[in-house]
């Protein structure tokens, strides 16, 4: 349905839209996960940051999401570290598939342990520079359709939006790093309609 295409895109930005208003700066990273588990079957959500070796995570759905995310930075294996490396989406549909158990045998054999069946890891910054990744969590195998993977692509793109808004090096009390984006609800159907 071609027509239904932009509806369906303008819903998924209201819900991020309603879900970010009133976020202080600090909380809009945590609020964008929890918008990834609501508008997609996952049951968890975390993103981190490109750190020196090894990511950083920033925020998480829930504290089992932000065990996974941390498991990934700790084990230095995982969707979340070939993201960072190659800046292409990583989609594991199944991690007790052979493929995955050789690919992170490691994080595969802990993450199963956790209760976690599929990873669908995306990139955040642009097609030139990974800044960090969005991982989103499910306890059932399976794969993403290609509207749910759009949605995740558009969470992801405004996750990366809030994040460029970030102004390194300034003391405690200046411009919030993303007050325009979560006060502004025309930004993020900017940033939405732009990452279309």
């Amino acid at each position: 349905g071609g027509a239904e295409e932009p509806d369906r895109y303008a819903r998924v930005a209201e819900t991020i839209s309603a879900e970010l208003r009133g976020a202080g700066p600090a909380a809009v990273p945590g609020r964008l996960c929890a918008v990834a588990v609501t508008l997609l079957p996952v049951d968890g959500a975390s993103v981190s940051l490109r750190g020196d070796g090894l990511p950083v995570q920033l925020a998480a759905s829930s504290p089992y999401a932000a065990h996974l995310g941390q498991l990934q930075a700790t084990l230095g294996d995982g969707p979340c570290r070939n993201v960072l490396q190659t800046g292409r989406p990583v989609l594991a549909h199944d991690l007790a598939a052979a493929d995955c158990v050789q690919r992170w045998p490691v994080f595969a054999q802990q993450a199963l342990g956790a209760g976690v069946r599929a990873v669908y890891a995306l990139p955040l910054g642009s097609d030139t520079t990974c800044v960090g990744t969005l991982d989103l969590y499910r306890d059932t195998p399976g794969g993403l359709t290609t509207h749910q993977l759009r949605t995740a692509r558009l969470v992801a793109g405004v996750m990366t939006v809030a994040l460029m808004d970030l102004p390194y090096g300034l003391p405690d009390g200046e411009e919030p790093w993303l007050s325009g984006l979560a006060a502004d609800h025309d930004r993020v159907h900017q940033a939405v309609g732009m990452i279309m």
